[in-house]
């Protein structure tokens, strides 16, 4: 049996690697006595995959990894709520999980599965507004970016799926000690994470040009991921139906 958990990564926390991430959630899970699949091979390791990697300075509401219980623990889907709040009290400060669900064996993985994900940003720039409207308006966002040593100029605009401001203080998602840390207008992006996906800080550089991005970027949160069922975006855990507000 597998299971999907998903988990937040708030406070001082974001400045930690993905790879360390991943060493926290095995230390955890060995401390939580979850009876986890071992891989084979000369260096046996939990069978864990994890979703998209989170930059490190970015913070998260619902991150995603999969967990393969071993074929002799016996665990059924009616223990999820205790192997959740086992884990939970296993995890450091900043961690926590949000969210179980049985992960059938014909899922696609998430690193294929998804296929978008919703950031809010809080962005110290001027005319932040005239920029977003600049490019909900346009149908050519154009960016220099690298790739193995050799910069190219790519049209990233089909990646940018909705963009605008938002009214924090009339947000019950966004936790009120990142609202209180942040500084800049807010802003809410959903960016594809198909083919050559769009990072935050690509979509910085294209609203405030030739910047460096995290002078900018004071703040940055992922809270939602996307998956694409008949031709529609639902939310990868509990098929919510996706953002409304979609840029042409």
């Amino acid at each position: 049996m597998k299971a999907r958990i998903s988990y937040s990564k708030l406070g001082k926390i974001r400045f930690t690697g993905h790879r360390d991430v991943a060493r926290i959630w095995e230390r955890s899970l060995r401390k939580a006595e979850v009876p986890v699949a071992m891989s084979t091979g000369f260096t046996p390791r939990l069978k864990m995959a994890f979703g998209l990697a989170l930059p490190t300075g970015a913070e998260s509401l619902v991150e995603l990894l999969d967990v393969t219980f071993a074929d002799d623990s016996g665990v059924g889907a009616d223990e999820f709520d205790e192997i959740a709040r086992r884990i939970d009290t296993s995890l450091p400060v900043g961690m926590a999980v949000t969210g179980i669900r049985e992960c059938a064996p014909s899922e696609a993985s998430l690193q294929e599965d998804v296929v978008a994900t919703t950031w809010v940003m809080a962005i110290d720039a001027p005319d932040v507004g005239d920029r977003i409207d600049r490019i909900n308006q346009s149908n050519e966002v154009w960016l220099e970016r690298e790739r193995k040593g050799e910069t190219r100029r790519d049209d990233i605009r089909a990646g940018i799926l909705h963009l605008g401001l938002i009214a924090p203080e009339h947000s019950d998602v966004l936790p009120s000690r990142w609202l209180g840390e942040s500084r800049g207008v807010v802003i809410e992006a959903v960016l594809t994470t198909a083919g050559r996906g769009i990072r935050p800080t690509e979509l910085v550089e294209a609203l405030v040009p030739g910047c460096e991005p995290w002078n900018h970027l004071t703040r940055v949160l992922r809270i939602n991921q996307w998956i694409e069922r008949e031709g529609e975006r639902v939310d990868v855990l509990s098929a919510r139906p996706a953002h409304p507000q979609v840029c042409a």
